[in-house]
């Protein structure tokens, strides 16, 4: 597992209150289950008709019926319940999923998110993330703070096609957590020994400091 993927899911596993209906998206957001505890009583949803996900199978477990929607093997929990795909997306664009944590490209000072299409670059299609970051009550994206080229993914205005416009709530990356209040970024907490002026760096977007003394890790 990638240390730094890690402790990125691993702070947003924070983020998931116990009740809530959650939906992860591919990459990042699906380490996440690593980090819930047992009683932790988080309602995993998966857009291919599952709610009810249980923890990655172990030996002897697999049954390769159950996969997720990044097609990674999966297990149900006792009382899970399966439905087609038409029916979970009327469960997402009905509101009726509290959280969608996803991976971006790049999210704007004003919570635009670009995560589906890099231009010049194959498409294998949407998925369900227009639908999730609508229809999700609250939108926590999970990324490195710099590309693989090294240029920031929070940046002052989305360059590359967007998935929807304003819809992030949180943003947790491996040095910093910005939420969204007010429809400004604000930086709320530094992550792994982080500084302001490390997160200011990589980051084009404009923020407002307000950090507290616990929020400092």
């Amino acid at each position: 597992m990638n240390d730094l993927k890690a402790r990125i899911a691993a702070r947003a596993a924070e983020e998931l209150h116990p009740g809530e209906v959650v939906n992860l998206g591919i990459g990042i957001p699906n380490l996440i289950p690593g980090f819930l505890g047992p009683d932790t009583s988080v309602v995993l949803h998966t857009e291919n008709g599952l709610l009810g996900v249980g923890p990655r199978p172990g030996d002897g477990e697999l049954d390769p019926d159950l996969i997720d929607a990044a097609k990674q093997p999966i297990t149900a929990l006792p009382g899970a319940a399966y439905f087609d795909s038409a029916t979970s997306f009327a469960m997402i664009r009905g509101g009726h999923v509290d959280v969608a944590v996803l991976g971006a490209l790049e999210v704007s000072g004003e919570g635009d998110i670009a995560n589906w299409a890099v231009p010049g670059k194959d498409v294998l299609g949407v998925g369900g993330a227009m639908d999730l970051v609508v229809g999700a009550r609250r939108v926590i994206v999970t990324m490195t703070s710099t590309s693989s080229r090294g240029e920031p993914k929070v940046v002052e205005r989305c360059t590359y096609p967007l998935t929807a416009a304003g819809a992030v709530d949180v943003v947790v990356t491996e040095l910093s957590v910005f939420r969204r209040i007010d429809g400004a970024l604000h930086l709320t907490e530094l992550l792994d020994g982080a500084t302001v002026e490390d997160v200011a760096a990589v980051t084009t977007a404009p923020f407002v400091v307000a950090l507290e003394e616990s929020h400092v890790r």
